[in-house]
């Protein structure tokens, strides 16, 4: 298990594709977290709306359409930061190469089952294009929303991907610092990070 400093470390992308990635990432997120807090305004108003007589058309249609950008366009950034549910208390605990090539092991299977998703998740756009789908009531178009579903797979696939390469050196020199691959930290490694920022941030 890495130290606090190397999980600082580990999880600032190096290289150029992994730094634009990263920024790319950290976009979506943002636009996601704006994404989630409009939509709860807007959920309000037309409660509030409602209960007075006037309701906001179609204020729960865009509140439904919106759900695709806050439960799928974070999803990449969290692969980075290794917050994704995981059950790793054997892996973790693993010497050297072996624990890195399970990793990449399942990194690889998390590829492909993402590269599936992308695929008929395309599909699915395409369909809904091409036939004009859109909500029931107000006619709005849905494929704006649903473009949105292979995009942030798409990303989710490179993120994996680079994931790959940092544990494929890892196996090749397993002495190395891990670069470009999420690690967990124990409760002390946690506290030891913040002790750290909060001294650096005085400083």
């Amino acid at each position: 298990m890495a130290g606090a400093s190397e999980h600082t470390e580990v999880n600032t992308p190096v290289g150029f594709f992994p730094t634009i990635l990263a920024k790319l990432e950290d976009m979506l997120n943002i636009f996601a977290a704006v994404t989630i807090f409009a939509v709860m305004l807007l959920t309000t108003a037309g409660i509030v709306s409602r209960i007075l007589g006037a309701p906001i058309p179609a204020y729960l249609e865009i509140s439904e359409l919106a759900i695709a950008v806050f439960a799928f366009l974070g999803a990449a950034y969290a692969q980075r930061l290794g917050t994704h549910i995981r059950l790793d208390m054997i892996v973790k605990n693993l010497p050297g190469s072996l624990r890195w090539f399970i990793e990449l092991l399942g990194s690889v299977v998390s590829l492909l089952l993402v590269l599936v998703l992308v695929r008929y998740s395309w599909d699915f756009f395409l369909n809904a294009y091409h036939i004009g789908d859109s909500t029931y009531d107000y006619e709005i178009p849905t494929w704006p929303a649903k473009l949105l579903v292979p995009f942030a797979f798409s990303v989710w696939a490179l993120r994996i991907l680079v994931e790959i390469f940092g544990y494929f050196e890892l196996i090749i020199s397993p002495n190395n610092r891990p670069r470009n691959i999420p690690l967990t930290l124990s409760p002390e490694e946690e506290a030891r990070l913040e002790i750290e920022q909060s001294s650096t941030s005085t400083d």
